[in-house]
């Protein structure tokens, strides 16, 4: 029955608007306008960004909101066209494209309805726990190797110089050879875009700097003749989604590792923007992971692409004032509204304004602060953010993810199989035993913490450090071993644990777990153990 309701709960629609009162119509519809002001010009560039028409980023958008509106929980989180991950399958799709002409949005298509598939079983799974996969060094580090790819993809639209398609290294190669070549016009279009979003951001979040930078650079160009200046615009944008086939059966292959990876990733980007913007609600991970789900088949309906929550466009919803997705409703009515009476308008776009754009968006996905406190507090980890960055970098960008992510489990397998013995002693005057060596100790006792649950990966250090401590004690009669945080002891280690007592047995040491919890429910302390061995000379 339990199981019943909580279904029914996850399935349960409009969540987002529920209670919702006309007193709150004015703040949602100031967030509404704001949001939409803000993601034209982002979705229009980040359409361009993974090789497809801008207007599909529109159609993303709206499809994307109206899923999350249907059966996400999270009254202000925004979904939509990313930037985060569309440079992870616009590789792999222009690849499908080179292939086949008309592939490229056939297959944007299927795998957006890939990933909304997976993200509706992480859903009714219940998985939210596999956001805690990536740490926040493998995050940097990746958002970081984003951020190079943005700008490689951009910086040669900015600079008006035609670079052949390569991998990454290479093309950054082939942008510095083409310095000499750039073109002043589209330079200072793209960096002042930048420079206006970035000073608009500064001032306060909610003023829509791309779409004010966009609007005058548009209108500077218009008027001073785009054709005279030689300055490329966007041309006709049709209000439309392209026209668009289902691909070859064969390539699912491709598209369906695909999808996984960008599952992973939007899975961690929800509960990201869940936890930073829950709301006076408590947050439903999984529940978000539907509504985000439910975004990506809406947005393959609609002929588009897979889309993710968006941290930045969440921030302004939530500075807006926004009370329910009825902000997010309006503004995918904007949106539309503007992709069918101002074509023109969009045509006159110049193509340097929208890669000023991503690149304010790859400034702020690399997060050179974030990475310097790592460095500062944890040496280690921040050379697993640079691994982390220099894989995304070097490699096809899909194995630079996955490496991070291998490596995210790789050190947290080393921390817990790394994890140390602490000796105590008791606080004096009291009957507490601490880490640390200033408090008092019992003759022939020695006190000792295991601070991780006992595994596989951890079994042989333990052992290992527990009879290190036996030999450092002098005549030892009784091992306390703390097991407080042991709150799970896994087969091989439980032999491992048999082991090290019969080895204390045999030299006539008595071996005691203290505080940890028994069958019957009940515990016992370590001065409970102390005592008693002192006063009959065995626990």
């Amino acid at each position: 029955m339990d199981e019943t309701n909580r279904l029914r709960s996850l399935l349960a629609p409009l969540q987002g608007l529920r209670g919702w009162r006309p007193a709150q119509a004015t703040r949602d519809a100031i967030a509404g306008v704001t949001l939409a002001a803000i993601t034209l010009p982002e979705q229009m560039a980040t359409a361009r960004l993974g090789g497809f028409e801008p207007q599909v980023g529109f159609y993303a958008f709206v499809g994307a909101t109206l899923g999350f509106v249907l059966l996400g929980r999270n009254r202000r989180l925004t979904v939509g066209a990313d930037s985060t991950i569309t440079p992870i399958f616009a590789l792999t799709l222009a690849g499908l494209a080179a292939q086949q002409a008309s592939a490229l949005a056939g297959s944007a298509v299927l795998l957006a309805l890939l990933v909304g598939v997976f993200l509706a079983l992480a859903a009714l799974l219940r998985i939210g726990v596999v956001a805690a996969l990536l740490s926040v060094p493998v995050v940097t580090g990746f958002l970081g190797g984003i951020a190079v790819h943005i700008a490689a993809s951009q910086l040669p639209v900015a600079l008006g110089v035609s670079l052949p398609s390569s991998e990454l290294p290479e093309r950054l190669y082939a942008l510095l050879q083409a310095l000499p070549h750039a073109q002043l016009l589209p330079a200072l279009i793209s960096f002042g875009v930048l420079l206006a979003m970035g000073l608009c951001d500064r001032i306060n979040p909610r003023i829509p700097g791309a779409l004010i930078a966009v609007a005058i650079a548009t209108l500077l160009v218009a008027w001073l003749g785009a054709e005279r200046l030689g300055v490329a615009t966007l041309g006709a944008v049709s209000p439309y989604p392209p026209a668009w086939q289902l691909p070859a059966l064969a390539t699912l292959t491709t598209l369906v590792p695909l999808a996984l990876l960008l599952t992973l990733v939007i899975i961690m980007q929800v509960a990201a923007v869940d936890r930073a913007f829950p709301g006076e609600e408590e947050p439903d991970v999984n529940k978000d992971f539907l509504g985000v789900g439910a975004g990506n088949l809406l947005s393959a309906a609609f002929g588009a692409f897979p889309v993710n929550a968006s941290p930045p466009r969440t921030a302004v919803v939530v500075e807006a004032g926004a009370t329910s997705q009825l902000g997010a409703l309006i503004a995918a009515a904007l949106v539309m509204l503007l992709a069918f009476c101002g074509g023109s308008v969009l045509g006159a776009i110049p193509d340097a304004a929208l890669a000023g754009v991503l690149l304010f968006v790859a400034v702020r996905l690399f997060r050179l602060r974030v990475l310097i406190d790592i460095a500062r507090r944890a040496r280690g980890e921040a050379l697993l953010a640079v691994l982390t960055f220099l894989a995304v970098v070097c490699l096809p960008i899909q194995s630079g993810i996955a490496m991070g992510v291998g490596l995210a489990l790789l050190h947290g397998v080393w921390m817990i199989a790394h994890s140390p013995m602490l000796t105590l002693t008791r606080l004096p005057g009291s009957t507490v035993w601490w880490p640390g060596s200033r408090g008092e100790t019992e003759p022939g006792v020695t006190v000792l913490a295991f601070q991780a649950p006992l595994l596989f990966a951890n079994a042989d250090s333990f052992k290992r450090q527990l009879l290190a401590s036996i030999d450092a004690t002098p005549a030892p009669g009784l091992i306390v071993l703390e097991g407080s945080a042991i709150v799970e002891i896994d087969y091989s280690a439980a032999q491992t644990l048999r082991e090290v007592i019969s080895l204390c047995q045999q030299q006539g040491i008595a071996f005691v777990i203290a505080a940890l919890l028994g069958p019957d429910g009940t515990t016992h302390s370590v001065q409970q153990a102390v005592d008693h061995y002192r006063t009959r000379g065995t626990p």
